[in-house]
């Protein structure tokens, strides 16, 4: 078994070289042709163009893996070559400015844009093969779905499902049939992984050691005191491990450190897209003569309330009765000029406006409404624990996740970027970030009959 496991990781490791080789083919070609040779003191022969090759690599390499391209197990094709496609883009970009600073005046742009499009190209006929191969090389692992209760449940079945080329469930059993019952229907169906759905930690660690010590892949569906375990400190306290679990807090450096990039960041993006800026106002005025900017109160560290700013994408008194809505698919409330502002994200730039001045940072959990947060901490009082830190524009939940992504799950992303919270992972975020801009699922509304957000707890919980 293990023999066989190296040889595919040497097949899936191969199959990653392919793409990468035929694309710094293409890149050495283009920077041979049109670049090297501009470099105003000493042209780039022999090894100093090998280190350029060798700097495409890294930053095409390091791209592709930021926005999942080599994860060729769990993802589709298609996902594969959007990936692939974003990640060239950004490392034509840089290698761009990398041209520019050796040749030490402007040179031509139209090389490296040619570049990126057979990059891209590339990309996708190597794409749908390279993900059939790896469906060859990994076939559906036999798995069994354990499970708490039918909420948790049809969420594991959920992840099934959608990647049903990595897991073949072969049966389905309640925590409630006992240890016994649940080792037994492992070993009958010689399953070699498990999905484990919201069982409790004393239960959950039984039936992980006994995966542990039999080789069986264990997959789980965490709590949310995993994510507060998850982000604990580890202590020496006489002689004995100790987690110490506490609120989360910032040291000095990086909150100084965030800060200043959160001014320098809203400073930059208000002054570079000043004039698209100007034009959604424009429109948003133009259309229908009512105000540019929405504010509304939303909550960020703490649970203090601030006023958030947007460009208006509704119509104007789209809550005349004081219910607070969420936006639902095919909302009639949104204006045309709303739903492409709201679809190229443009709505939420004046957020920078708020940025500025300290109510949100660039990274962190979305500010939620107070009355929309009051309904979720009803049903789910751990919802309050996403206040630990400052609201942000985006965040691990809005890479990961959508609108409609429900309040259960999103509050869980979000207690993963607070147990992980730091500057790498900021950046992490703002450059995954930009993949998901062009993704439209990622916008789309709830359901139509979940108006408020207590309709969503109580359809979730139903």
């Amino acid at each position: 078994m293990k023999r066989n496991f190296e040889r595919n990781e040497l097949l899936l490791g191969l199959i990653k070289l392919i793409i990468l080789v035929i694309n710094t083919y293409i890149f050495a070609y283009i920077w041979n042709h049109y670049y090297a040779l501009r470099v105003y003191y000493v042209p780039f022969f022999g090894r100093g163009n090998y280190a350029v090759y060798l700097l495409f690599i890294v930053i095409y390499y390091f791209f592709v893996k930021l926005y999942g391209g080599f994860e060729l197990k769990v993802t589709r094709a298609a996902e594969i070559a959007y990936s692939h496609a974003i990640a060239s883009a950004m490392t034509g970009v840089l290698m761009y400015i990398v041209s520019w600073l050796l040749i030490r005046y402007i040179p031509p742009l139209w090389p490296m844009i040619v570049g990126v499009i057979l990059w891209v190209a590339a990309s996708i006929v190597w794409a749908k093969p390279a993900n059939l191969l790896m469906r060859k090389i990994y076939p559906p692992t036999k798995t069994i779905i354990i499970y708490d209760n039918e909420i948790a449940f049809k969420k594991g079945e959920d992840i099934t499902n959608n990647v049903d080329w990595r897991f073949a469930v072969k049966d389905t059993i309640s925590v409630e049939a006992g240890f016994e019952k649940i080792f037994e229907t492992i070993k009958n169906s010689e399953a070699t992984a498990v999905m484990l759905c919201g069982i409790h930690s004393s239960q959950r660690n039984t039936i992980l050691k006994y995966c542990i010590a039999n080789n069986i892949e264990v997959y789980i569906r965490p709590n949310i005191g995993d994510y507060i375990v998850n982000s604990s400190k580890q202590l020496q306290l006489a002689n004995l491990p100790v987690m110490l679990c506490q609120r989360s807090s910032q040291s000095l450096f990086y909150a100084m450190a965030k800060r200043l990039f959160d001014i320098i960041f809203s400073l930059f993006v208000l002054i570079i897209l000043s004039p698209i800026l100007i034009i959604v106002a424009l429109a948003v005025k133009l259309h229908d003569g009512g105000p540019i900017l929405y504010s509304q109160n939303r909550l960020t560290k703490d649970g203090k309330i601030f006023k958030i700013y947007k460009f208006r994408s509704m119509k104007v008194n789209s809550e005349y009765d004081g219910i607070a809505r969420l936006s639902s698919i095919n909302d009639d409330r949104i204006t045309p000029i709303g739903k492409i502002i709201r679809a190229t994200r443009l709505d939420e730039f004046p957020q920078m406006i708020n940025i500025l001045k300290g109510d949100m940072s660039v990274v962190g959990p979305r500010p939620e409404r107070p009355e929309i947060a009051e309904q979720y901490e009803e049903v789910m009082p751990e919802f309050s624990l996403r206040l630990q830190v400052k609201a942000g524009l985006t965040g691990y939940a809005q890479v990961h996740g959508k609108y409609n992504t429900s309040p259960y799950d999103k509050l869980q992303m979000d207690l993963m970027y607070i147990a992980r919270q730091g500057l790498v992972t900021d950046i992490r975020i703002i450059l995954e970030t930009i993949k998901v801009l062009f993704v439209p699922e990622s916008t789309e509304g709830i359901g139509e009959g979940e108006i408020t957000a207590k309709d969503r707890i109580d359809d979730k919980n139903n």
